[in-house]
């Protein structure tokens, strides 16, 4: 399975960015799919999943503004952020997996992307 997220950048604060992540290696439609960030110094974080059903979850520091879609025609999740804040500057990880085990547990993890936020 590789996972390749892409549309990190610089961005001000209250912007907007999308994250996109492509999958490939296996069925893409039958899995979870998950957004972490981890800011410099600071562990990774939970940030947003979606399940095979269109079931999302989000952490409480990005809900009503992060949106987490899938398109399973294309094999490809997507993290759209608005109101983007300093403290959302982080690597954005995507991650995906088969079976549910906890939260913040999967298989497969992509490269990361940046997203920086400029206030």
């Amino acid at each position: 399975v590789q996972l390749q997220a892409s549309g990190g950048g610089l961005v001000q604060a209250g912007g907007s960015l999308r994250l996109s992540c492509a999958a490939s290696g296996r069925t893409f439609s039958s899995n979870d799919m998950g957004w972490f960030r981890q800011a410099p110094g600071k562990e990774r974080d939970f940030v947003a999943s979606i399940n095979w059903s269109g079931t999302t979850n989000y952490a409480d520091s990005v809900k009503g503004r992060f949106t987490i879609a899938r398109d399973n025609a294309k094999n490809t999740v997507y993290l759209q952020m608005n109101s983007l804040k300093s403290e959302d500057t982080a690597v954005y990880y995507c991650a995906a997996r088969w079976n549910y085990k906890s939260r913040d547990e999967y298989d497969y993890w992509g490269q990361g992307t940046l997203v920086t936020v400029s206030s």
